[in-house]
């Protein structure tokens, strides 16, 4: 004989109803107040950027403070809805950090021929403020980031490389460089752009085949480096441009 529903089987169902209504009701407040809660966030930002937009324009000490304090709360400054971002958006820093990208690219491809397509942070940093014709420390390695990040859709390889011990690089060519010959560039920064085998089996534990063939691979396939064969002690030495101080 067939029973029908019961009324314990009854309530259970309504119950799961209610708790489920109870729960999308709970989901649907707590969006609404992490939207309001956003746009408070943005309007505060937004507030604090435009009182201090001459401060952030000018001093690089202040915009690296406001670009820290952008990247503790987790805001990307070149995110948002326009064009550059709140950059360009709060602080009408877009034409000037484009600008500034242009700049890069013209010091980039006027060293590229010596140095291979790979060039040291700060030796960027100082040709880009000679180019502007402005006092070191106007222009920043945080500003060079930046310009660089809005250089990434062209697609030509623009690329801010750690080399480690503190040391970075910029590459703006379409190419990668390996880990050994990461090694030999943060090396040769140590020695001034000039760099030997016998360096890299001493302080990395390298074998002699693998020092020559990255410093050989830097030489003949990527033209990252030029060979002295008449080096006094060693016979065989290598310089490398992008680890080189430039003084024009």
């Amino acid at each position: 004989m067939h029973r029908g529903v019961g009324l314990a089987a009854f309530d259970r169902e309504q119950l799961s109803q209610r708790f489920a209504e109870l729960s999308s009701e709970l989901s649907k407040t707590q969006v609404d107040h992490l939207q309001s809660q956003l746009t408070q966030f943005r309007t505060a930002l937004l507030h604090f950027a435009t009182t201090h937009r001459d401060s952030i324009r000018s001093d690089p000490a202040f915009r690296h403070a406001f670009q820290q304090m952008c990247s503790s709360i987790g805001v990307d400054p070149l995110a948002g809805p326009r064009k550059g971002g709140w950059w360009a958006e709060m602080l009408g820093m877009g034409d000037w950090q484009y600008e500034l990208g242009v700049q890069i690219v013209d010091v980039c491809v006027s060293t590229r021929e010596r140095n291979g397509g790979v060039i040291e942070m700060g030796e960027l940093v100082r040709m880009v403020s000679k180019l502007r014709g402005v006092e070191s420390g106007v222009v920043t390695e945080e500003d060079v980031v930046r310009s660089i990040k809005t250089l990434q859709p062209l697609g030509a390889g623009y690329e801010v490389l750690d080399v480690g011990g503190g040391k970075k690089m910029v590459r703006s060519v379409v190419k990668e460089l390996d880990a050994d010959q990461a090694v030999v560039l943060a090396e040769a920064q140590v020695e001034g752009g000039w760099i030997v085998e016998a360096i890299l089996e001493n302080r990395r534990g390298w074998t002699r085949e693998r020092a020559r063939a990255a410093l050989e691979n830097m030489l003949l396939r990527d033209g990252l480096c030029w060979l002295d064969s008449q080096d006094e002690h060693y016979g065989r030495a290598y310089w490398v441009p992008s680890a080189m101080r430039w003084d024009e």
